[in-house]
């Protein structure tokens, strides 16, 4: 199935573009990177973006969270027009709604899991003991109870990443962003975490993206919008096709 996918009714839209554009450069130099992009996320969704090197998927997850704007078009968050507000209101908005994976891990290395968890919650104005209270729930959901004095050099890259997850979940997000989160880890590994993911998007209903190279690890997801030359390609339902 190519074009729009047909969500569950019951999945509100939480997320719409709009003929949303992306320029980089001026006059000859200029380099469109999205081409009119159209689509909606529902909440709760599972959704993974696809698509080779310079096809504008890495373009659009900075758009989709609040790290970049479009040169046209509109994007909008639950029904607020994201391309309208201020950076300083774009900040907030991803301080309260959005959490980030990326592939490197992004931890302090000096800091002990705990406190990289804890560390969205400073910047809410939490007292001490209520973010290391968040902070242990949140790694454990992820599996890493009695793990939390441990220094990122002493954990594994399967649970550095946990601890990066652990760190985006913490603030009780409505949407978790993942660039090429299993990037950096082998096959077993990269399960798991995908695994984990698809159980924080099942059990907790928070709405996950993800941007993927690797076929397998898309088909974690429910769907699948793929980019070429800064369009959708296709946005498909995963398994209508197996």
């Amino acid at each position: 199935m190519t074009g729009t996918s047909e969500r569950s009714p019951a999945a509100a839209a939480l997320i719409r573009l709009v003929g949303v554009t992306k320029t980089f450069g001026r006059g000859a130099a200029a380099f469109k990177a999205l081409r009119g992009v159209d689509f909606t996320i529902g909440e709760g969704e599972f959704v993974a973006i696809m698509g080779p090197s310079g096809s504008g998927k890495s373009t659009m997850m900075n758009i989709l969270g609040c790290l970049d704007v479009p040169s046209s078009g509109a994007y909008l968050f639950s029904d607020v027009h994201v391309e309208t507000l201020s950076r300083n209101q774009r900040a907030l908005l991803r301080r309260h709604y959005l959490g980030f994976v990326f592939q490197g891990f992004n931890l302090l290395g000096r800091t002990s899991a705990l406190e990289n968890v804890a560390l969205p919650l400073l910047y809410r104005g939490l007292a001490g003991h209520e973010r290391n209270a968040a902070a242990l729930v949140a790694l454990e959901s992820v599996g890493l109870k009695g793990w939390e004095d441990h220094m990122p050099s002493e954990l594994s890259g399967g649970q550095q990443q946990r601890v990066a997850i652990a760190r985006a979940i913490v603030s009780n997000p409505v949407v978790l962003l993942a660039d090429e989160p299993t990037g950096n880890l082998d096959t077993a590994t990269s399960r798991e975490i995908m695994e984990l993911l698809s159980s924080l998007n099942r059990d907790q209903g928070i709405t996950v993206l993800i941007v993927t190279h690797e076929h397998d690890m898309a088909s974690y997801a429910s769907r699948t919008i793929h980019f070429l030359d800064g369009k959708v390609d296709s946005d498909t339902l995963n398994g209508e096709n197996s």
